[in-house]
């Protein structure tokens, strides 16, 4: 990593004039602190960690993210449409330009005031918390450091780096007062398929053995292979390597949903898919075209095997294992 010696043009610069406004003025404002062959990294001023969670999908009350944007690069990637919000449209930049969130461990801990006994939180909800930046920022370290004050909540964590073994002290700590969950993503233990659809992302045999690691040091630990890319992933064999995989390395729960696709997530993935696996191509621009959520008898087919190879498997079932479609557009089939 090489530090920044000299200003760097902002990339909002280069768009036409508006007025900013938000979070959108503040990453304009933003300064470069570093910069990668492929990344920059830049600071963020932030109002609130703590994310009141509005969405009937998943079951958290609050989510925190300490990083907006990822580097991992996925192709399928959901959360893309959160650099929009920042005016920032171009479909490389949630993965090159990184912010890293102005940390005040005063007023986080004034915001976990805001916890109520028994409340879920979310940590890593839309990009990655232990991406490469948290190497050099350690957001994420200073949010657990502060969440060991926490009593009585439950805390959900989400990522697909081998780093999260590293606090394995704090989410001990964290869970003599709390319920304390990590969930590593693996999609596949073939290496080479999960470096064409995660180019940046650490090898799987390197999130498994975080996961190996994390349940050694007594932190309940589990694997999800989410998200499922219909014809790429979704074979038996595959989702039962990663299952069985997860059982080798320690893991107390495994799950696994349906890719779906937002616009800005299509908009990388599709070029992707007819650059990699084009003969797949016509199937899923059919299947999508009408939303980004798959329904009928092929998610149900998912959820189905998903449950069978927990049960073959010897896994538990948990509540964040699926996440439903929503009920008005269940009546809606597609093609896989």
């Amino acid at each position: 990593m090489i530090a920044s010696s000299s200003p760097t043009r902002s990339p909002f610069q280069a768009q036409p004039l508006v007025r900013l406004v938000g979070i959108a003025r503040m990453a304009a404002e933003s300064s470069v602190v570093a910069e990668k062959q492929r990344v920059e990294y830049r600071t963020l001023p932030t109002r609130k960690w703590l994310n009141r969670c509005q969405s009937a999908r998943v079951p958290f009350h609050w989510t925190i993210n300490p990083y907006r944007g990822c580097e991992f690069g996925c192709k399928y990637c959901y959360a893309r449409f959160t650099h929009e919000f920042m005016e920032r449209r171009d479909a490389a930049a949630f993965e090159t330009e990184i912010y890293a969130k102005d940390w005040d461990a005063d007023a986080f801990r004034d915001e976990l005031k805001s916890l109520k006994a028994a409340q879920i939180v979310g940590l890593g909800t839309a990009t990655d918390p232990y991406q490469p930046a948290e190497r050099r920022f350690e957001r994420t370290r200073s949010v657990l450091r502060a969440l060991t004050e926490a009593r009585g909540i439950s805390l959900f964590v989400t990522t697909k780096s081998d780093l999260v073994s590293r606090d394995v002290d704090l989410y001990r700590e964290i869970g003599k007062h709390n319920q304390v969950r990590v969930s590593v993503t693996v999609t596949t233990v073939r290496r080479e398929l999960a470096r064409l659809t995660e180019p940046y992302a650490p090898r799987p045999d390197l999130r498994l053995k975080a996961v190996k690691d994390l349940a050694e040091g007594g932190v309940p630990v589990g694997v999800i292979a989410s998200p499922i890319l219909p014809m790429i992933t979704d074979g038996e064999d595959n989702l039962r390597a990663v299952a069985g995989a997860a059982k080798r390395a320690g893991a107390t729960h495994f799950g696994a949903g349906v890719l779906f696709l937002q616009p800005s997530a299509y908009n990388v993935f599709m070029p992707f898919v007819e650059r990699r696996f084009p003969e797949l191509a016509g199937k899923y621009k059919a299947s999508y075209r009408n939303g980004a959520y798959l329904k009928g008898t092929y998610p149900e087919r998912m959820s189905a095997l998903v449950t069978r190879i927990r049960s073959e498997v010897g896994f538990m079932e948990r509540d964040l294992d699926t996440v439903p479609a929503p009920a008005e557009e269940t009546s809606q089939m597609r093609l896989f």
